[in-house]
């Protein structure tokens, strides 16, 4: 069966297989041609997972027909946009490496390959086109609401992030160690699991020890909430602000800040928020309903 094939494709590829391990996962979309559409989600995965091979590998343009496939079956995938970064990196296609791992963090805030990955482009492309090289960027597409992984409660674990694209460099991360890294997420997750149990005061511990070890735009944002239930409005505004100076098309901090600053009466500076965060995603439905009740404040 196609999962069968799947798992011992997996299988491979831990093993270092990458050859047999594409061979595997074409099989299992053989079998899954057949089958039509109903199966998108399967046929996405195999062919991100084939991607992940092909990038091994370093077939750089199979991996992105890949990756470009994943996507059409399955919008803003993290993994098929992150292994696509990767390859376009390697291609030196630069400027489609950049709205790759930008799209990828709006998807996610908290994936550090793609801040990584954003960080050298942009010194790549700086080099390249010289001070005005956004202006020759592609598009960056908007990720919906219902595609990012970070809005409403904060999820234990964030899909591809402990999946490293196969050329992200090592040792870039200036002070940051892979140990402090991995501690700071653990204290996160504990965080989350006080979130999830109602204990915030227990929660805003968790969240701020990780801080020191890593300062991430999700963490801030989950303290944010927390304070929010507390009534601590300005702490929670404060921590969005930090929130946004690590990404600052962040829709949950421009969204927490306003819930703050409205309970703090600034409903000017609120108001902004909501219309920033509007901008980002037009559609979003709670920030609509915050800006109807501002308007009648």
């Amino acid at each position: 069966s196609p999962g069968a094939l799947r798992r011992a494709g997996n299988e491979e590829f831990r093993r270092g297989q990458y050859g047999p391990a594409a061979q595997l996962y074409s099989r299992a979309l053989e079998q899954l041609e057949a089958a039509g559409d109903a199966a998108a989600e399967e046929r996405s995965v195999l062919l991100a997972n084939r991607a992940a091979c092909y990038l091994k590998d370093g077939a750089c343009s199979l991996c992105v027909a890949d990756c470009t496939s994943a996507l059409e079956l399955v919008p803003f995938g993290i993994k098929p946009l992150l292994r696509r970064a990767a390859a376009y990196e390697a291609l030196e296609r630069y400027p489609l490496a950049y709205v790759d791992y930008k799209t990828a963090l709006q998807v996610d805030c908290s994936v550090q390959a793609a801040h990584d990955g954003v960080n050298r482009m942009t010194k790549a492309l700086l080099e390249k086109d010289g001070v005005n090289w956004r202006q020759k960027l592609p598009p960056i597409p908007t990720v919906p609401v219902s595609a990012q992984t970070r809005w409403s409660i904060p999820s234990a674990q964030a899909p591809g992030a402990n999946t490293p694209p196969a050329t992200a460099p090592q040792g870039e991360r200036g002070g940051k160690t892979a140990a402090g890294m991995e501690r700071a997420k653990v204290l996160k997750e504990e965080g989350n699991e006080f979130v999830k149990k109602g204990n915030h005061k227990k929660a805003v511990e968790k969240y701020s020890e990780s801080l020191k070890l890593n300062k991430e735009c999700a963490t801030y944002t989950n303290r944010a909430l927390c304070y929010l239930t507390m009534k601590q409005y300005k702490e929670a505004a404060q921590d969005c602000t930090e929130a946004l100076k690590l990404d600052p098309k962040s829709v949950k901090a421009l969204y927490r800040r306003a819930q703050a600053l409205k309970e703090l009466k600034d409903y000017k500076s609120s108001i902004a928020d909501i219309k920033s965060l509007l901008k980002i995603e037009p559609k979003n439905t709670a920030a609509l309903r915050l800006l109807q009740e501002l308007n009648r404040a």
